[in-house]
């Protein structure tokens, strides 16, 4: 129970449950006012059922809500709003044929009335919204459509949006997952002036890195249940951790040590428009090579043009020192290549079909006859995959829509290996998973291996590279400016190369420090 009930925000006793699940036990929680306040748990942890709670899209079964003291019932979100309560969540929720000015003020426009008809009034719209981005310190024009802005934009717009209901709690969820580091500055400084003026921040992400940076507390959640708040400054990120996931975790990335054979994989001079430049690379067998560079600089470009999912204009591809042809998608798996995307939910999985059917998907060609999918063996493969890659799933009939983030993912590399790949190409594997998940995929990953697969890694976190591979390559703007072995890699090298001009790294592509 919350004796103190000071807070800006407090929950008391919070109890939530769905058919066959209890989501929220007892779950009590507080923010002062002008602070930032982490919430970390693993995926499935109960984080998003209490925020919606909180927000009122779910009422509690029992327990007290108290915002500035005073005991309230939050029945919407638009009963949230007026208790000061906004949330910004990971997808933005703006519409991209409207403005910026229309929809921050949509469903709550100011109006004024002339004679007996009421019209919207667009000057007092710009005039609050302008107030709002001078406290942010944030330039946009307001009548530009939401679909000619980038990611960075929208996040503050959705910032400047939930202020616009004079909201006093705020609550980020995941607001950095599509962020560039430079842009990750700028909203961290843009939450520290929010601070200052006396906005409650509560900050949800997996990214321990950014809790300690930004974060004045920390709340952690395992299985519903309350199990810590610490002030930042006083714990570890090795604490943090260890009251996630119940246990010790003893290694982030479990390198294991494989035998590397020959060259299983070769890429030569990849061109793709103004995307690629003679990109060329190449995978030893039982080897995990990784692919890193700043947003924009053609990673993910690549990888979808060498499995035949866009089409490169000129280039090489060759496996086992022969050279073939990858025109689809569907050659590239006939040909032993198979990509896991960055966005499982939108390219990788079919979030309403159960683990089975999406274990199978790719390969219903190979257990069917005369059109009939043979449903034993399909439910075998689903049986399997939760073995063998530890999905936390009662069976094979469970729909991936209701799994946990990391969960999903070991669905996606399931799914791929089931292929029985040479390689596999994982795009940003880890991405939006708990640190617990994250080891666990990194254990399955170096199991892998061991079968004598060969991994082309993707990845925007530099540690997962460098804890994981045995090479990385470096791309800028299209091009590979850089290759590192594992004995000479580290973070400020990898960071120096990927930072360099198109000018200054022209001449040196390709160039190998060993």
């Amino acid at each position: 129970m919350i004796e103190n009930r000071d807070g800006i925000l407090v929950l008391d006793r919070i109890n939530k449950s769905f058919p066959g699940v209890h989501a929220l036990k007892n779950m009590s929680f507080s923010v002062r006012k002008g602070e930032v306040h982490a919430i970390c748990g693993e995926n499935g942890a109960g984080k998003s059922t209490l925020m919606k709670v909180v927000t009122g899209v779910y009422p509690p079964d029992s327990g007290d809500i108290y915002v500035d003291g005073k005991k309230v019932t939050i029945k919407s979100p638009n009963n949230a709003f007026d208790q000061g309560i906004a949330i910004m969540y990971q997808e933005t929720s703006l519409f991209n044929e409207m403005t910026i000015l229309e929809n921050m003020f949509l469903n709550h426009e100011i109006t004024r009335k002339i004679g007996p008809i009421t019209v919207l009034d667009y000057k007092a719209m710009e005039n609050k919204v302008q107030g709002i981005f001078q406290r942010m310190n944030v330039k946009l024009d307001l009548h530009e459509k939401v679909k000619n802005i980038g990611m960075a934009s929208k996040q503050l717009v959705e910032i400047a949006k939930a202020l616009t209901f004079n909201s006093k709690i705020l609550i980020m969820d995941e607001p950095t997952a599509s962020l560039t580091d430079r842009e990750v500055t700028a909203l961290f400084e843009i939450i520290r002036g929010l601070k200052a003026q006396g906005v409650s921040i509560v900050y949800i992400s997996h990214r321990l890195e950014e809790i300690f940076e930004i974060c004045d507390r920390v709340t952690i959640i395992r299985d519903g249940e309350f199990i810590s708040c610490m002030d930042v400054a006083s714990t570890t990120k090795d604490r943090l951790v260890a009251d996630m996931v119940g246990r010790e975790v003893t290694t982030y990335y479990p390198k294991v040590d494989v035998d590397i054979g020959d060259v299983a994989i070769e890429f030569k001079n990849i061109n793709q428009g103004r995307l690629l430049h003679d990109v060329s690379l190449n995978v030893r067998r039982g080897e995990i090579v990784g692919l890193s560079g700043l947003a924009g600089a053609g990673r993910t470009e690549f990888a979808q043009a060498v499995c035949g999912i866009t089409k490169i204009d000129s280039g090489k591809i060759l496996i086992g020192g022969k050279e073939v042809r990858i025109d689809s998608y569907r050659k590239a798996m006939a040909e032993g290549i198979v990509y896991v995307s960055e966005d499982r939910g939108k390219y990788g999985l079919v979030l309403g079909m159960d683990i089975k059917k999406n274990v199978s998907l790719p390969q219903l060609h190979t257990i069917s006859k005369r059109s009939m999918i043979d449903f034993k063996r399909e439910r075998e493969m689903g049986t399997k995959a939760i073995g063998l890659f530890g999905i936390k799933a009662p069976n094979e009939d469970f729909i991936v829509e209701n799994l946990s983030g990391g969960n999903q993912q070991k669905v996606s590399v399931a799914r791929a290996t089931a292929l029985e790949p040479k390689l596999m190409i994982l795009d940003e594997p880890t991405r939006g998973v708990d640190v617990g998940a994250k080891a666990e995929i990194h254990r399955i990953i170096g199991g892998l291996v061991e079968q004598g697969l060969s991994i082309l890694m993707i990845s925007s976190e530099l540690p997962e590279l460098l804890g994981m591979c045995d090479r990385i390559y470096v791309m800028n703007a299209g091009r590979i400016v850089g290759e590192f072995d594992r004995a000479h890699a580290s973070q400020e090298a990898i960071l120096k190369v990927a930072l360099e001009t198109n000018d200054e790294t022209n001449g040196k592509a390709g160039e190998s420090h060993a």
